[in-house]
């Protein structure tokens, strides 16, 4: 049996995997087999899309959590607990499948949008070279006359 242990401020949550099987979601094993160590950000980064998106976690990269006070509704004091549980479990998927060097960085982070900004500012601009380099020859190439098209 083993115990990731991935401490949110609310409270902990714990993956669990027994005989092959996570109970957190199968397509863990998509992060799992592919723990981002930075060279492999953008396949990293398209995969925990993947399984924030399935699990429904993704909003919390693009939406803030919602802001309460003693005049919320219970309709506004539910949305606040469901973001900040979807936060937790998005930054535990994200702290679950990257290097422990790198969880050490992140694991003190409040939200997995501050994560995401991290993780970007570090790796993201490093295969922009890469992939201008791979769009000016595309672009440049030509064919030989004569060729059919």
């Amino acid at each position: 049996m083993l115990h990731i242990y991935c401490l949110s401020n609310y409270k902990p949550f714990y993956i669990q995997r027994e005989m092959g099987k996570d109970s957190f979601s199968p397509l863990m094993s998509i992060l799992r087999e592919n723990k981002l160590t930075g060279p492999n950000y953008v396949d990293w980064k398209r995969n925990l899309d993947i399984v924030l998106t399935a699990e429904e976690y993704k909003y919390v990269l693009i939406e803030n959590c919602p802001e309460i006070d003693t005049n919320s509704t219970e309709d506004q004091l539910e949305a606040e607990r469901k973001w900040k549980k979807a936060n937790s479990m998005a930054k535990c998927y994200m702290l679950a499948s990257m290097s422990n060097v790198l969880q050490t960085q992140h694991e003190h982070m409040d939200t997995a949008y501050e994560i995401m900004m991290s993780l970007s500012e570090m790796f993201a601009d490093k295969s922009r070279p890469a992939r201008q380099a791979a769009i000016r020859t595309i672009m440049n190439t030509r064919m030989a006359e004569g060729t059919p098209v």
